[in-house]
Formats: structure tokens, C-alpha cells, sequence
């Protein structure tokens, strides 16, 4: 089964038809995306970490994150990739293992340091990608680039860590929070492989597409906009107004 929900999920990602993947939290929130078609899911751990009442950036322990993620993929019939955050500390083989054991089809693994703070230098962060590619050789692996959420402009470097990370046996990367649709095809062009953007308001799925983009999520603002959804709600209750109303 793992082979295959991991080869399935490695296929689906098609530079011009991407991968779409509004991110999940939840069994419940799962099974809607799964219900609606989507072929794959993801997770995002901000969102998990909030339903846990805990803190993103590792906030939450290992175990609690995993047992919600394995939840998630017993719930449905898909390929899920997991948001491992940066591992957790966890040495290349017991993350691999972790996730194997919970059924995952791929998963995430971003360059911030939650512990010492900043950037893990690209080198470093290479030889790791290269340890969890030979820990798991069948799941998929999406290589978050953080160079943007550091404040940095430097497409440059998000390119330079990208193709390091390929090289090194990721099949994805991930330049989370690519500020506009015009970074986004640069990064295209310059980065050799499957490239998975953020899409950030006032982005275009079409547009995203027409660049060559191969994967397209949208982390924790599902679960953001179910809270709004619910805070009109719940206003509406509060101040006797029709809860239902559009």
C-alpha cells in the first residue's frame, strides 16, 4: 500500500497541472477534501498545532502531531503528505520510521533551525535530505525553503537551496511564501524540479499553472477560514440574529 500511495502522490506532481492541495487538520476536515476529489492530501502543522492549543514551530510534541497526522490517513483513501515541520530533532532514520509506520505518502522538511533560530546552513540541510532519502526511499520528499519567511528578498538563494536540495534527493521543493505570481516563475525557471508555491491572496491557480508550477497548497489558511466561518457564526447566535444567514 505504501508504495504505491507514494508513487501515486510522486506522479501528481506535473509541472503545468499541479498538484492542489488545500491543507487539512483533522479526520474530519480529510475526509471533505477527500470528498470533494482531491487525489492527495496534505497536512499543516500550524493548523494542527492550533487545534492542539499549542505554539507552530515545533510547538507541539512529536507524538501528539503524528497521532493527529495518522488519524488523517486512516480516515481516508488517498496519498497524504505529512508536515514534519524540521524533523522534531528526530535522526534522519526514526523520522523516516515514524512516518512510515503511520502510513504516510510523503512529507515535509523545512530549513529553519526552531532551536537555535535562523536558517539550517543549505550544506547541512542537504546531507540531512540526503540521510531521510536513503532512511525512505519511497516516500516523498517536499524540501520547504525558508530564505522568504526570514525577510530576505534573495530569489537567488532560494534557487541555490533548491537545487542543493534536489541534488541531495528531495523530489519537491517548497519556496513557502513567494511574495508574487513574477517570483514564483523565476524560481521556476531557475529551480530544476517540481516546485510547490504557497497561494497567497489575490494569487490565480490558472496563472500558477501557466508558470510550470508542479504543487500548489495553502497551509493554515483553510483552517483560518473555517475559525472565521465560525466566529460569524457563533457572532450571529450571540447577538440573536439567524445564525444561518448568508
Amino acid at each position: 500500500m505504501a508504495n504505491t500511495s507514494t508513487a501515486l502522490l510522486r506522479d501528481l506532481h506535473k509541472p503545468g497541472d499541479p498538484l492542489i492541495l488545500p491543507n487539512v487538520w483533522d479526520a474530519g476536515s480529510a475526509t471533505i477534501v477527500a470528498e470533494a476529489g482531491y487525489p492527495a492530501l496534505a497536512t499543516a502543522s500550524a493548523s494542527i498545532a492550533a487545534l492542539l492549543g499549542r505554539d507552530d514551530h515545533e510547538g507541539a510534541p512529536v507524538g501528539e502531531m503524528f497521532d493527529i497526522a495518522a488519524r488523517i490517513i486512516r480516515a481516508v483513501d488517498v496519498p497524504v503528505s505529512v508536515d514534519a515541520e524540521a524533523g522534531y530533532g528526530l535522526p534522519p532514520g526514526e523520522l523516516v520510521e515514524r512516518l512510515t509506520a503511520i502510513g504516510a505518502a510523503g512529507f515535509n522538511i523545512e530549513d529553519t533551525d526552531h532551536r537555535a533560530g535562523g536558517l539550517v546552513d543549505a550544506g547541512t540541510q542537504a546531507a540531512r535530505i540526503a540521510a531521510l532519502r536513503e532512511a525512505g526511499p519511497d516516500l516523498v520528499i517536499n524540501a520547504r525553503v525558508d530564505v522568504f519567511l526570514t525577510g530576505s528578498t534573495s530569489a537567488e538563494e532560494v534557487a541555490e537551496r533548491g537545487r542543493r536540495y534536489l541534488e541531495a534527493g528531495a523530489d519537491c521543493v517548497f519556496p513557502i511564501l513567494a511574495p508574487s505570481e513574477e517570483v514564483v516563475g523565476d524560481l521556476v525557471k531557475a529551480i530544476p524540479g517540481p516546485v510547490n508555491v504557497s497561494c497567497l491572496p489575490g494569487m490565480d491557480l490558472g496563472r500558477l499553472a501557466s508558470l510550470g508550477v508542479a504543487r500548489v497548497s495553502f497551509g493554515p489558511l483553510t483552517y483560518l477560514t473555517a475559525l472565521e466561518a465560525l466566529k460569524t457564526m457563533a457572532g450571529r447566535i450571540r447577538a440573536g440574529q439567524d445564525p444561518y444567514a448568508a
